[in-house]
């Protein structure tokens, strides 16, 4: 699996690629929901009571959505959005323990990522902007326009993007093979964006099992 960024979008992302292989995806695990609890306990003991732009880190995914062309104080990228449910005190959705353990790396990394069944997608596929009339069925909710805005496209066209992911390559029980994505800002280092796929993959197999199989740094 290789994802190229179109022209349209050149020189305002960096964007990085890793693909899993035999995976095992729980509705739940306990470890990892206790993990997920201390990290949340955590960022409130040092920034309970601040905002969310204040948390180190969390102002490069704000970067990306204004080099995008988005408004990350009307369309929020993931990770600031469960930053702000950590640090109110909220508890994190749980989803499965794909889902789940990737929502701790985007918390530690405070950067949107996009994680999709690769057996749902078919390539080539291209992050670009999004035509006019565009869009997909988000997970648990309608219609996500994506006119204007990044969006990944395979040959069945968009599904995914650094705010929300589609219904059609959602990760599911029976999903044994990954496409993780991870949105930067064009100043992040090739050697940090390294450094954060060598930590998310770390995460999501100490969890779910499963060996790298690809990786990709654009």
């Amino acid at each position: 699996m290789e994802i190229r960024i179109d022209e349209s979008l050149g020189g305002s992302v960096r964007l990085g690629v890793l693909t899993l292989d035999g995976v095992t995806v729980r509705a739940t695990d306990p470890a990892l929901d206790a993990e997920v609890d201390r990290y949340c306990a955590e960022l409130r003991e040092r920034y309970g009571g601040g905002k969310s732009s204040e948390v180190p880190g969390a102002a490069d995914a704000r970067t990306l959505y204004k080099a995008l062309g988005l408004d990350p104080t009307k369309t929020r990228p993931s990770n600031e959005a469960l930053l702000r449910r950590a640090l109110k005190g909220q508890s994190l959705y749980r989803i499965s323990s794909l889902v789940d353990a990737l929502n701790l790396s985007s918390l530690r990394e405070q950067l949107p990522f996009g994680l999709y069944d690769l057996d749902h997608v078919e390539p080539p596929v291209t992050l670009r902007k999004g035509a006019p009339g565009e869009g997909y069925e988000g997970i648990r909710k309608g219609e996500v326009h994506v006119e204007g805005r990044p969006v990944l496209v395979d040959a069945q066209g968009p599904f995914g993007n650094p705010s929300s992911d589609s219904a059609r390559t959602m990760i599911r029980l029976e999903t044994t093979r990954a496409l993780v994505t991870c949105y930067g800002p064009v100043s992040c280092r090739r050697e940090r964006m390294e450094e954060v796929l060598d930590r998310t993959r770390d995460t999501l197999t100490r969890f779910c099992g499963g060996v790298e199989t690809t990786r990709q740094i654009l």
